[in-house]
């Protein structure tokens, strides 16, 4: 059943339905069988799918509004509202404009306040923006006005039921054997990485199937702004959620505050989920303090430019010299795994390189693997990710972990 068909009958609901009282879910299920039932005269459906369209309306309704059909497709990946009567869904790599959209913006503005208020979160016109999740981990970012010019803006990144697998991601094209299974020997041998990537390019799902690497037995703390992360393979795990400041500027707790708490904690692994700013500071010190595997990400272009970004981070947390900053960043990262998405809508893993440390004054990289292009065909890309000519050089902590690579991999 189209979109289309459930907006034109929850508008008949709607009519029907004096909203400002009060109507128990009963009532509202009733009329709701109702209008589907008359439809249905005309338009005859099996009994599943009546049962399915009558769902769908009522949750409509009593759920997230318009937006509970959408949160139900699992086709759907993004939700994007830019004001109450102006909502986009990315669907499969797609983006389209909803034919409906909320009652009003007091409607829209309701159902934000929901959202915010059941994760302890507050938004309003002096906090106009805050990052949230719902029920089901799906994350969500909302700016009001005076910012968002148009109205209250909301966009939802939905929370996959079960997290993607490197098997998953493998058949998907998004890397290879050979360097999922590089990636497995160096996540188990404790090399620290860090995954950079553009918006939307699958950070937090390639983090979520590293992750399924960690040996089982180790004390893992996660650091998030709105908690995403799936790790379901390590039973010792301590999830941690960063808060906003209350109405009275008091009570925050930052990405900082929380990596400090960690160290005091016993991880064997900490994983920040991702850094913008000055925490990226403290990132680097934990890792560099005995914390080996640990895992983070980041936005940037390349993994090149995700050294710079990380300089300019730490910049704004810490007037450090820029030697000392590319040095803490040398010795405190060893493997960059940078994740792009394609002109087919397709998220691939373009690179990955290894941490020389400082050389002439520069952070420097040894590529290792790269995604090469072969043309299209149907619209979509042919390519691969390909092993470069150049080895691993850090293997020490291979050896250490009694691992070895292939022929040509390692020095």
């Amino acid at each position: 059943m189209s979109d289309e068909l459930v907006y034109e009958l929850r508008e008949q609901i709607r009519s029907g339905i004096d909203f400002g009282g009060s109507m128990s879910d009963e009532e509202l299920m009733s009329k709701t069988e109702q209008v589907v039932f008359d439809w249905c005269k005309l338009h005859p459906l099996t009994a599943a799918e009546k049962v399915k369209l009558v769902r769908r309306l009522f949750h409509s309704f009593r759920g997230l509004d318009i937006l509970q059909p959408l949160m139900d497709d699992p086709s759907i990946s993004e939700i994007m509202i830019n004001s109450h009567n102006e909502v986009f869904i990315e669907r499969n790599g797609v983006m389209t404009l909803l034919p409906g959209a909320f009652e009003s913006k007091e409607k829209l503005e309701d159902l934000i306040q929901s959202v915010v208020a059941s994760v302890n979160r507050i938004v309003n016109e002096s906090s106009p923006i805050v990052d949230a999740r719902l029920r089901d981990g799906s994350r969500v970012n909302v700016v009001l006005p005076p910012v968002a010019l148009k109205g209250p803006c909301m966009t939802i990144r939905k929370f996959p039921g079960k997290p993607m697998t490197m098997e998953d991601l493998i058949k998907l094209g998004s890397l290879t054997d050979e360097a999922a299974h590089f990636l497995r020997e160096l996540v188990e041998a404790k090399y620290n990485i860090f995954i950079s990537g553009g918006t939307g390019t699958g950070k937090t799902t390639f983090l979520n199937a590293l992750s399924q690497f960690i040996p089982a037995d180790e004390r893992i703390v996660t650091i998030e702004d709105s908690a995403e992360l799936q790790i379901h393979s390590v039973p010792n795990l301590v999830s941690m959620e960063t808060r906003n400041a209350n109405t009275e500027g008091k009570g925050e707790i930052s990405i900082r505050d929380l990596i400090r708490a960690s160290l005091r904690m016993r991880p064997d692994r900490i994983v920040v989920g991702e850094v913008r700013g000055g925490e990226a500071l403290d990132m680097l010190q934990a890792f560099n303090t005995g914390h080996d595997g640990s895992i983070s990400t980041g936005h940037a272009n390349s993994c090149k430019d995700m050294i710079s970004r990380l300089e300019t981070m730490v910049l704004s947390a810490a007037e450090l010299p820029l030697p000392v900053i590319r040095g803490q960043i040398g010795s405190a990262i060893d493997i960059m795994i940078h994740l792009s998405r394609y002109r087919d809508r397709s998220r691939k893993v373009a690179e990955i390189a290894e941490v020389l440390g400082v050389e002439n004054g520069e952070v420097k990289l040894n590529p290792l693997f790269r995604y090469r292009e072969d043309g299209e065909r149907g619209g979509r890309i042919l390519g691969g990710l390909e092993r470069t000519n150049k080895p691993l050089n850090n293997t020490e902590k291979l050896r250490m972990a009694g691992k070895e690579l292939p022929d040509g991999m390692a020095c």
